[in-house]
């Protein structure tokens, strides 16, 4: 059968980042460097590696360094072909490729993540999108998640979340899904449950950052009714579908780091300054140095 291809994806990048001020007091969360990429960057090669062309980003006030550093740096491009540095000059005209689209739409109160979804209604239209939440850094290894998950779309249809297997109390922060196994690693959903208590989650699996979606699912935002704090949760809007659609969820391959937290952000930025192509060796040098005395906790 031939599905519609994924040709958008959105990026809700409108959130305070308040775990991590006062870094964030002035610049988004996403702008936090993980070795020399800002998170942001990271999301958006997944999704132009993957052959989605155009980038919805969902912002907010004070939230200008994101499409500032997707723009053309006039100044910056001249001061470094006047110094004759091609490598950097390169760099920073090629963080997308000419075929890509950057959409900026505004999102003018934190109404949660189903409001920030539903913004993107007029840009998407009546075609199924990605979503990507950028604190959300996988390492998919050869194939990016969005790919991998792209080729499930392309055999399954429907709306599909990412889950990865959750231990502990650790579940309650998490949608949670209720599935029937069709393969090792393809589920059909059968429910979702938002942050359940650890005795009642229907299974360990919880719903991560990457999203492929129908487009019925911004009627379904449209209708539901807000939950805690008056926000619009995408969990309940994907809930709804259950029953009228297909909903799928797709445990990846890769390793996730949960950047919205210190400890995640810290991880990844150890991972991915081990496998950083200058950088990597001397580092790697380095943590061997280090001795239990200033290893242990403060």
């Amino acid at each position: 059968m031939q599905r519609n291809r994924v040709k958008k994806a959105v990026f809700p990048v409108a959130g305070l980042g308040t775990r991590f001020l006062p870094a964030t007091k002035a610049s988004p969360k996403e702008m936090l460097p993980v070795v020399d990429k800002p998170l942001i960057q990271y999301a958006a090669e997944e999704v132009v590696g993957a052959g989605v062309d155009v980038l919805v980003f969902i912002n907010g006030r004070n939230k200008a360094a994101i499409p500032n550093h997707f723009d053309k740096a006039f100044e910056l491009e001249a001061i470094l072909e006047a110094k004759g540095n091609k490598k950097l000059l390169h760099l920073v005209r090629t963080l997308l490729p000419p075929s890509a689209t950057c959409v900026y739409l505004r999102q003018a109160e934190a109404l949660g993540l189903g409001h920030a979804v539903l913004c993107a209604a007029p840009v998407v239209g009546e075609e199924p999108f990605a979503v990507l939440l950028a604190d959300d850094l996988i390492d998919g290894g050869e194939a990016s998640v969005l790919e991998q998950m792209l080729r499930v779309y392309d055999r399954h249809g429907g709306t599909i979340v990412a889950v990865e297997e959750v231990s502990g109390q650790e579940i309650e922060r998490y949608g949670v899904v209720a599935v029937q196994p069709v393969t090792e690693q393809v589920f059909k959903v059968t429910r979702i449950v938002e942050k359940p208590k650890m005795e009642d989650a229907p299974s360990n699996l919880g719903v991560v950052g990457r999203y492929i979606l129908s487009p019925t699912i911004f009627r379904k935002l449209a209708t539901i009714q807000p939950g805690s704090g008056g926000e619009l949760q995408l969990t309940d809007a994907i809930a709804a579908l259950i029953g009228e659609e297909d909903v799928w969820a797709y445990r990846f391959d890769g390793r996730r780091y949960d950047c919205g937290n210190k400890l995640g952000y810290l991880q990844a930025t150890v991972a991915y300054g081990l496998k950083h192509a200058e950088l990597g060796g001397e580092f790697a040098a380095y943590l061997r140095t280090l001795d239990s005395s200033q290893l242990q906790q403060p």
